[in-house]
């Protein structure tokens, strides 16, 4: 008797390897979450923009390039650029000038819209905390 191989051995292993790749996915956007929270808390505007970038590296992904997500991930990003250098760590006593403290101030909110726009295609990606799904109808 010949060997045979079994054709529904294949399957299984791509749906395996798909849950797997799917959890690995959602454990990294998980932790990369968890830092870019920290760092919101913290004031450290570098690093909170960072992690947001990495989030957008995993959720860009599964969008097509320039589409209408694409371009309003580069016009936030762009007025994150704008309003110049995220780095605002002073040595010892030494206060923020009073521009600077405004500048700072608009460079939150804007990263804050950023945090909310990803968050939010997370959810819409369905790899998120609540899953919209764009063919069913709202319950009523």
């Amino acid at each position: 008797m010949a060997y045979r191989k079994d054709l529904n051995q294949d399957i299984d292993d791509v749906k395996i390897s798909r849950i797997n790749a799917a959890g690995i996915i959602n454990i990294t956007l998980e932790n990369l979450w968890k830092d870019a929270f920290s760092s919101m808390a913290k004031g450290n505007l570098v690093i909170w923009n960072r992690k947001l970038d990495a989030v957008w590296g995993i959720l860009g992904g599964d969008q097509e390039e320039n589409d209408g997500v694409d371009k309003e991930m580069d016009k936030l990003n762009m007025k994150i650029y704008e309003t110049g250098s995220l780095n605002h760590k002073k040595v010892g006593f030494e206060k923020l000038k009073e521009d600077e403290a405004e500048k700072m101030a608009l460079q939150y909110l804007l990263l804050n819209k950023k945090n909310l726009f990803l968050r939010r295609l997370q959810n819409k990606q369905g790899k998120g905390t609540a899953y919209q799904s764009e063919d069913t109808d709202d319950m009523d």
